[in-house]
């Protein structure tokens, strides 16, 4: 055991962490390389390779390959937070994801009309028309359609809602894998009327628009189950 009673690695994982830390480094920014590391924890590199293999393994740091190591995007927030992938992808699942939506996103809508600045705004409106153009072009447009709803939150300036970004992503994903791109001009329609009540500082609008753009969703998939 090495300091704290921890197995070494896993101490220098926590340094490193500590490190991007006092260093602000955000999602992109490059570590130094492991002799450095190695030299400023006063550890070897063979350590230091274990403990980014750790972080990387935590979505906290990311190996590019002849690059170099970064600092993840994932923020340490796992892929698949609710273990959906394990769940059989039917109506009811779809049904429940949204559901929870419901109880989420429009509060997350209204905190963003409040909160959002401009940089944010920009940002949001910049991801709207990149959906809205991905549609028109009939282009795979589910990337770009989570990434808005990131953005949402992301105005929302509330750093436990960013965390939940993961959550709202992966039932994004599923409800287009769903309803099967049947309500492409409603995603259009709905988007606009969201970012525009985020734009006017209209709480109210924002959460409402949000809970009508969810709930097409949650009809389509109804139909859809019906249907099946």
């Amino acid at each position: 055991m090495g300091r704290n009673d921890k197995p070494l690695t896993k101490v220098i994982a926590d340094e490193i962490i500590q490190l991007i830390k006092d260093n602000h480094m955000e999602p992109g920014d490059r570590l130094k390389n492991e002799y450095e590391l190695a030299q400023d924890l006063s550890v070897g590199r063979g350590t230091v390779r274990e403990a980014i293999k750790i972080l990387v393994s935590r979505n906290i740091l990311e190996v590019r390959q002849g690059a170099g190591t970064f600092v993840s995007s994932k923020n340490g927030i796992p892929e698949d937070p609710l273990g959906l992938t394990f769940i059989k992808n039917d109506g009811s699942l779809m049904i429940d994801v949204l559901d929870v939506r419901l109880i989420i996103e429009p509060e997350i809508a209204a905190m963003a009309a409040l909160n959002a600045s401009p940089r944010q705004l920009e940002r949001l409106i910049k991801q709207c028309d990149i959906v809205e153009k991905l549609i028109i072009n009939d282009e795979e447009y589910q990337e770009a359609d989570a990434l808005f709803h990131q953005r949402i939150a992301e105005c929302s300036a509330n750093k436990v809602v960013n965390k939940l970004i993961p959550v709202i992503n992966s039932s994004v994903e599923l409800n287009i894998t769903w309803t099967k791109d049947q309500y492409k001009k409603m995603t259009i329609i709905e988007h606009r009327s969201i970012v525009r009540a985020i734009e006017r500082k209209d709480s109210n609008g924002a959460k409402y628009a949000m809970i009508t753009h969810l709930n097409t969703s949650r009809k389509e998939v109804m139909g859809n189950k019906k249907e099946n």
